[in-house]
This record gives structure tokens, C-alpha cells and sequence, in this order.
């Protein structure tokens, strides 16, 4: 234990009663101490001189029989009954009456229900993992957990988008902040792990865990006789990619990103970007960047000679190919290329000056507020959000480095200050149309025993996606014990992750972490300081999370 740790609870006593105490606040999202003075092989308190027996009152044997496994079910023949009297009247036998009444009834009554709650903390878990029988193509490694494109988990400070998400997941007892802290490498204010060490810390607590039995086999079909989760990845293809698209329609399925950057509407300037709809036609839903005909050329030639990022092996299928298959996206990943329309914008530039100005770009039924003619050229903004906290880039499908993004995409009048919160990218992601067919729970609408997490689901980044394991687990633990979880509220960001990705969005695209996607405070508890508000946001999050926690302890 360091000097600098931080509990919020303190349990003094290694006992069931310790234990039991230690186990109910680390599930409310307490960071526990358990203090024993006992060394380690004679530590249990009074279960060590029982072999670990857990007294508990209950009227027949049958009361107690589904507690037990299969093959100790018959042993009712040995096992006398134990009801409440007789467990008091043994309370007052040991403690020569010293016992207190009151709480003697608390510990009599409740003994039961203890017994199950323990018990129902042990669900057993199948866990099928292809590796070593198959391996996808970005995949090396026989553990669990390898990390492909990087060994960063992202920033850990409170006041940003990925720390708040991990005070989240710390408050929902994530064991993968576990075995991150055990792999740490030095990374400034990030957190970043060794991925050899990472992948092997994971494997062992998942192999050291009584309760997942792990089988390392193939999956393709889908039993919906009872919950299954599926959390299998981009990658996902063949026979299970196939199940899937039956589950929930072919065309619901899609197998490549094709994803403009996003930024922040607080960051555009709104003295040159203004809302307008082409020839007026309907509600003005589209925020419109103009381009002065000098403007337009400074950012063509920058476009243009802008270096791009290197396709891994795997996302070779997401170049543009001469001849695009129009039957093949969103069906079958070995074989599809991009659409035309989907084609990279700096691709579109290479092929000449114009070629934007009459694809995503063109200028034609808008008039510039600011001069009263038509721009040269424009790009649009669509909202990515109904908040309209944040604005998808039209058409500027990229595989430009991000920081080439930056700079050649800040050119753009109305975004020379813009805050980008997910940069555009082209590669292979197989991931659910979640708004049309996955519920709040993490389940389908249609086949609701199928849940799934991680990145299929539209979750992007990897802390995203664990975090989206740990929702479903919930969910699921829910259904299994007849209750159903509501999702986090709105203002955290596990919750306003769930809701961008059951929000209705005929564009939807995978989303990461960022403070855009949740609401904003109120106008008189805003600071203007940017650092200040995200904390104050991110502190509303953890308090609204907490209570969440709090309302619906399973």
C-alpha cells in the first residue's frame, strides 16, 4: 500500500462479517481497505477455525438446494434443518445472553438473504475465444486483451473525456484499470501500458477466476436460449458475421468505416459560418463554411500534398478500388471496397482542383450572408448529436494523419480554432446500426437474450469498449435476476455514450469518449475558463454516476 493511496472505506476485521461489509462497498464504487492482523494463512477471522462455514438460518433442505452444485443436491439426508429460532437460541448459547436483540434479529433474518447475495456474486461465465484456433488478421497474440494501434489508454484527468470515463468504470470495479496499473509505462498525464505485460495480466486474472470456464474455439452460431453477450470485435467475419446479419439484417451490419472528423460547435466561429439550407429547401440544418475563391486554392494545394496515414494489413479492403462492388458493402467483408461517394477527400483533391468544388463542396443554392453572392466553394456541418454540441465535417471522409487533419482542416473558414473531438478515419470496423436495432440495455430489440458490448456495438477506443463490457454485464446480471437496469443518466458519460448510440441517426457512426456529447451546464454555473467547466462537468458526472450506483445495487 502506498503513502499516497486513498480509501473512501475502511473495514478493520477479515472475517464473513468484514468481508461481506469490504465486498457491499466496493460494489456501491468505494475504493476499500480490508485491514486483517491475522497473517495471510491464518487470516478468515472465526470462518478459519470453521473451514470457511457460513451459518445462515433456512426452514428445509429444498429452501437451499439450488445454492449447491449438482452433484451435492442429494444430500438432504445429512444436512438437518436450521430455522431462525433455532439459529437465535444458539446466538444466546455462545454469548452466554450477551447477545443484543436487536441486531441478534438483523443477523438472524437477513442470514438468507446474505447467503444468496454472496452466492449470486459467483455467476458462472462460458467464455469462447477463437485465438489460438483462428486468428483474425490484426491479431498475434494468444491473450486476451491485445491492443493493435496503440499502448495508450488516453488521458487520465479528471476534467477530460477519457478520465471521466474511467472514474466510471473504477466506480463499476473495472478489473482492466487493474491489470493497466500492473502494466503502466511512463506516459506523462496518460495512461499507457506495456501490451506484452497488459495481454498476459489479463489472461491470468481471466484463467485464475473460478467462475469463467474459458473455451478456445470458434463461435458461429448464436444460442438465444438464455443471455449470451457477444463482444467480438471489428474484426468480426465469416460465419459469425453472417449470424449476426441474420439477427439483426444485412444492410444493419456495416463492415468499413468511411468517418469525417467531428468537431465542437463552442469551438467554430460563427462570424464566418452561418446555417442555411440549399435553395432554402426546408429547416436550415446545415451550418455552411464559404470559401473565397483565393481560400479555396490555399486549401487544395494543402490538401492535396497532405501526407497520409499508412493502411494496416487488415484495412486494405477500405481503399478506394477502381471498380467499387455496389452489392458488397455492408454484406461481405472480404470483398467490399468503398463506394465512390465514400471516397477519401484528399483522393477527390488529387484528381484535380475542381472535383470537390462539384462533390462535397459545391457551393450551388447558398448565398454567403457576408457578401450576398454564392461562395466559391463551401463545406457543410451536420449536426452529430440532437443537442447540436457537435458537427460532422460533410463528406470529408479521410485517411490524412491526424495531425495533417489539424492543420489542412483548420484552412476551412470558420474552423481555424476548432476543436476536433474524433478525426476522421478509413479502415475495417464491423459494427451494428445500434440506433435501429440495439436497446438502452445493450440487447437487440428483436432477439433481446442477445446482448452486445465493445466496439461491434458502435463504442470507439479501447476504454470505451470496456466500459461498454462492464454496462452489458450489468444489464445482464439484471435480467438474470428478474430486474431491469435502467441506463446511466444522460450526464455521464457511460450514459451519454448509451444514448448517442440509440439515438435515432440515419449517419450513425462509431463515437468515442468527449466531453461534446454531454449537456452542457446551466448558463449561469458555466466558467468561462474551458479547463474549469470540463471539471465542473465531469464532477456532475461523477456525482449523477454515483447515484446511479447508489438507486440500482444488484
Amino acid at each position: 500500500m502506498g503513502e499516497d493511496e486513498r480509501f473512501d472505506v475502511v473495514v478493520v476485521g477479515g472475517g464473513n462479517a468484514g468481508f461481506c461489509a469490504a465486498h457491499a462497498a466496493a460494489e456501491r464504487g468505494a475504493a476499500v481497505l480490508l485491514l486483517e492482523k491475522a497473517p495471510a494463512e491464518q487470516a478468515g477471522g472465526n470462518s478459519f477455525y470453521t473451514a470457511g462455514a457460513f451459518r445462515f438460518a433456512f426452514d428445509r433442505f429444498a429452501d437451499i438446494a439450488d445454492l449447491l452444485e449438482p452433484d451435492e443436491r442429494h444430500a438432504d439426508s445429512v444436512v438437518p434443518d436450521y430455522p431462525e429460532s433455532a439459529f437465535e437460541h444458539d446466538m444466546r448459547r455462545i454469548t452466554d445472553g450477551r447477545c443484543d436483540p436487536v441486531l441478534t434479529n438483523v443477523l438472524v433474518s437477513r442470514s438468507a438473504d446474505t447467503v444468496r447475495w454472496l452466492a449470486g456474486k459467483g455467476v458462472k461465465v462460458e467464455l469462447y475465444e477463437q485465438k489460438p484456433a483462428h486468428f483474425s488478421p490484426a491479431h498475434k497474440s494468444e491473450g486476451f486483451a491485445e491492443l493493435i494501434c496503440s499502448n495508450s489508454l488516453k488521458a487520465e484527468r479528471l476534467d477530460s473525456a477519457s478520465g471521466l470515463l474511467k472514474e466510471e468504470m473504477r466506480r463499476m470495479g473495472s478489473q482492466l484499470l487493474n491489470a493497466a496499473e500492473v502494466a503502466r509505462v511512463a506516459a506523462g498525464g496518460a495512461l499507457a501500458v506495456d501490451r506484452d505485460t497488459f495481454s498476459a495480466e489479463v489472461t491470468r486474472m481471466v484463467e485464475a477466476e473460478p467462475n469463467i470456464t474459458v473455451h478456445r474455439e470458434r463461435v458461429e452460431h448464436i444460442d438465444e436460449s438464455a443471455p449470451i453477450l457477444v463482444a467480438t470485435g471489428p474484426l468480426t467475419d465469416g460465419a459469425l458475421a453472417d449470424e449476426i446479419g441474420r439477427l439483426t439484417g444485412d444492410e444493419r451490419l456495416h463492415f468499413y468505416d468511411a468517418v469525417a472528423p467531428i468537431v465542437t460547435a463552442e469551438s467554430l466561429d460563427y462570424e464566418k459560418v452561418f446555417a442555411a439550407s440549399r435553395y432554402d429547401r426546408g429547416e436550415a440544418d446545415y451550418l455552411n463554411c464559404p470559401f473565397n475563391k483565393a481560400e479555396y486554392e490555399a486549401f487544395h494545394a494543402a490538401l492535396a500534398s497532405a501526407e497520409r496515414a499508412p493502411l494496416h494489413e487488415f484495412d486494405a479492403g477500405a481503399e478506394q478500388g477502381a471498380q467499387p462492388d455496389p452489392d458488397a458493402h455492408g454484406k461481405k467483408a472480404d470483398t467490399v471496397t468503398v463506394y465512390e461517394g465514400c471516397m477519401p477527400i484528399e483522393i477527390m483533391a488529387a484528381r484535380g482542383a475542381d472535383t470537390m468544388r462539384f462533390g462535397p463542396l459545391r457551393p450551388v443554392g447558398l448565398m454567403d450572408p457576408r457578401t450576398g453572392h454564392r461562395p466559391w466553394a463551401n463545406v457543410q456541418l451536420r449536426a452529430e448529436n440532437k443537442e447540436r454540441t457537435l458537427y460532422n465535417i460533410v463528406g470529408f471522409q479521410t485517411n490524412l494523419k491526424w495531425g495533417e487533419q489539424k492543420r489542412v482542416f483548420s484552412m476551412i473558414p470558420g474552423l481555424e480554432n476548432a476543436e476536433f473531438v474524433r478525426y476522421g478515419v478509413m479502415h475495417r470496423n464491423t459494427f451494428l446500426d445500434a440506433p435501429r436495432v440495439l436497446s438502452a440495455g445493450l440487447c437487440l430489440k428483436e432477439h433481446p437474450n442477445v446482448f452486445f458490448a465493445g466496439q461491434i456495438t458502435g463504442f470507439e477506443g479501447y476504454m470505451e469498449s470496456a466500459a461498454c463490457g462492464l454496462l452489458a454485464a450489468r444489464n445482464i446480471y439484471a435480467r438474470l435476476e428478474g430486474k431491469e437496469l435502467p441506463a446511466p443518466p444522460i450526464d455521464t458519460m457511460c450514459g451519454a455514450l448509451i444514448q448517442y448510440l440509440t439515438t435515432e441517426n440515419k449517419h450513425f457512426q462509431p463515437m468515442g469518449a468527449n466531453m461534446g456529447i454531454l449537456p452542457p451546464l446551466p448558463e449561469d454555473q458555466r466558467p468561462r475558463d474551458k479547463r474549469l467547466r470540463y471539471m465542473a462537468v465531469a464532477e456532475r458526472a461523477v456525482a449523477s454516476f454515483q447515484q446511479w450506483l447508489d438507486e440500482n445495487s444488484l
